[in-house]
């Protein structure tokens, strides 16, 4: 089983450096057309092979007994990889929140400084973006209920 987590490790490590040596030393040459399909390709492999890696841990998580230390139950692997599983939800909905939250802030700032009346409707606009970090949290809190 470790070997399935140093791979997928591995793999998000390149990717990161890939992505920091790319931004230190940008091409100077124009971007050919191709190079956008093969971004998208790229990530199209990758979210595959991690999939993949992932499905072929499944066995391996699931026939994990669970480690008794001392008079009580410890966590195994397989419930680990759970409670990981379970985070995801709301941390990536965290992030998107965050991203869709800076251009609709900017814009019901702007709104609002020209027409004081659209304060109301900027909020829903606000609460509309911020609704998706609420949907990722209450999915893990279902999540960690089934758990």
């Amino acid at each position: 089983m470790s070997w399935l987590i140093a791979l997928m490790g591995l793999s998000v490590a390149a990717t990161i450096a890939a992505g920091v040596w790319l931004e230190m030393k940008p091409r100077r040459l124009p971007s050919p057309g191709w190079l956008k399909g093969g971004v998208l390709g790229n990530f199209l492999v990758f979210g595959l092979a991690v999939a993949g890696f992932l499905y072929l841990g499944v066995q391996d998580v699931m026939a994990q007994e669970a480690a008794a230390s001392g008079g009580g139950e410890g966590i195994s692997m397989a419930v680990g990889l759970a409670l990981i599983g379970i985070g995801l939800p709301t941390g990536l909905a965290a992030i998107g929140a965050g991203i869709a939250l800076g251009p609709v802030g900017a814009a019901a700032l702007a709104v609002i400084a020209e027409k004081p009346e659209m304060f109301g409707r900027t909020l829903i606009y606000m609460g509309l973006a911020e609704g998706i970090a609420i949907y990722g949290l209450v999915m893990s809190i279902l999540l960690l209920g089934k758990l």
